[in-house]
């Protein structure tokens, strides 16, 4: 196995875990971060993975197709876990796309159908407007919300 699908395999490990620091130091210190929900720096996608995992109620992970080699890396992962704001069941399928440097990620890039997303989590709503780019900028906003008050009460990620 090379170093870069080592480090993703210890990133989902600690993911499945519930291991958020792990998850943390995988991270570059200049890392960036990107999914239709967040685009973040820093140590803001540590606080994002903190957050989540400390916010669950139940939280499956799943993950397969690990690849890595010559400082780029892919994966295919599954998040199955019940929507803070509805209760509502959602399975989401993410593809992950990965550069490094200096053994660190410091570039993760995860992609998934909103749409999709947006009708598990939301119900009628997320059918009706989750292909408009109303309803993703408002997700978008909602969480960068959620993240600063999180980012508040832990200043280390500041």
């Amino acid at each position: 196995m090379t170093a870069e699908a080592a480090l993703i395999t210890r990133f989902y490990t600690a993911f499945q875990q519930g291991d958020w620091a792990t998850m943390a130091a995988c991270y570059h210190p200049e890392a960036h971060f990107s999914d239709p929900a967040f685009d973040l720096r820093g140590k803001q996608p540590a606080a994002m993975w903190r957050m989540l995992i400390e916010g669950a109620t139940a939280l499956e992970i799943r993950f397969n197709h690990v690849q890595g080699d010559r400082g780029e890396g892919s994966a295919s992962w599954e998040a199955i876990y019940p929507f803070s704001q509805t209760g509502r069941t959602v399975h989401n399928r993410i593809q992950a796309r990965f550069s490094f440097r200096d053994g660190l990620i410091l570039r993760h890039e995860d992609q998934f159908d909103f749409w999709a997303w947006s009708r598990m989590a939301l119900g009628a709503p997320g059918y009706l407007l989750g292909w408009s780019p109303l309803l993703r900028n408002k997700v978008r906003k909602m969480a960068a919300q959620r993240l600063g008050r999180f980012t508040e009460k832990h200043p280390e990620y500041r």
